[in-house]
């Protein structure tokens, strides 16, 4: 493990498939990132990587997940460190080796908020996405680093800030990435002052068609009918947006779940994996 590592590991044995499973590694690294904000200026701090992984399994196709970004800045610091134990362990009963960020701004990796896209009307969105990106890209580089993962099949996932956040990284086509799947991402919502009325959708519409330009690796898009921070139409103009660019894209529609339906990724997972798992299988995992 490189020295610039610090890392604590637990050995956890879970049940995945029978009695006999064997041990899963939950370890946590610390990578350095230097990424810059929507004001220019160039912040430099260590963040925080949980990773699961199957000891007996000696090469292993990989996934980043990215989490969200909650509206307020406490909320925000409540993530704690992020798992998304039971998407983990589901993920790596397909064989996956998992790795999920705390981004810098969250949770126990702390520091400034270096996502923030500015006031309202105000929005200048590629900026953000672009210092959750630079992170993605930190994590990228230590998964295929090391010698249980197989760094020719990658996948990068996300929820909300982090599913657009898939999508920049699917315009960058990284090495080893093979797809990217996005769950009810975007921007600028606010479900409660002005629900399904994104921050200059405009703004929004325009930064993923410039991703479409680039992108040359498949993308699952997965969005319910009741998203209260984006609605049911926006996301639809936005997956267009990037595919009359020339991104390669699959839209999913789930249907209308609780309330709310933004965090289905975690809220509603029996809805979105048959999508997929299909996904996965066509394209080789």
């Amino acid at each position: 493990m490189k020295n610039n590592l610090r890392c604590t590991i637990a050995l956890l044995l879970l049940a995945l498939a029978h009695p006999c499973a064997a041990f899963v590694v939950e370890e946590v690294v610390e990578l350095p990132v230097t990424v810059k904000t929507i004001y220019g200026k160039s912040v430099s701090h260590p963040f925080k990587v949980t990773v699961f992984h199957d000891n007996a399994v000696h090469r292993s196709p990989f996934v980043v997940i990215n989490h969200g970004r909650a509206v307020k800045k406490e909320d925000r610091a409540k993530i704690g460190r992020a798992r998304y134990a039971d998407i983990s362990r589901y993920l790596m009963g397909k064989g996956f080796a998992v790795f999920v960020p705390t981004r810098i701004g969250y949770g126990e990796t702390g520091g400034e908020d270096v996502e923030d896209t500015g006031s309202c009307q105000g929005k200048n969105y590629p900026p953000g996405y672009e210092a959750a990106a630079e992170q993605t890209r930190k994590v990228l580089d230590h998964a295929r680093s090391l010698p249980y993962v197989d760094a020719n099949r990658g996948l990068v996932i996300g929820q909300s800030f982090g599913g657009a956040t898939a999508i920049t990284i699917a315009a960058d086509n990284p090495q080893g990435v093979v797809a990217t799947v996005n769950f009810a991402g975007g921007g600028g919502g606010n479900p409660i002052d002005f629900p399904e009325k994104p921050c200059r959708n405009d703004l929004l519409t325009r930064m993923f068609a410039d991703y479409g330009k680039t992108a040359k690796i498949p993308t699952l898009w997965v969005y319910s009918e009741n998203d209260r921070y984006f609605g049911k139409e926006r996301p639809r103009e936005w997956f267009k947006a990037f595919q009359d660019a020339g991104g390669k894209g699959e839209f999913v529609q789930l249907p209308a779940h609780g309330k709310d339906g933004h965090p289905s990724f975690t809220s509603n997972p029996t809805a979105w994996k048959p999508a997929f798992e299909d996904f996965l299988r066509r394209n080789g995992f």
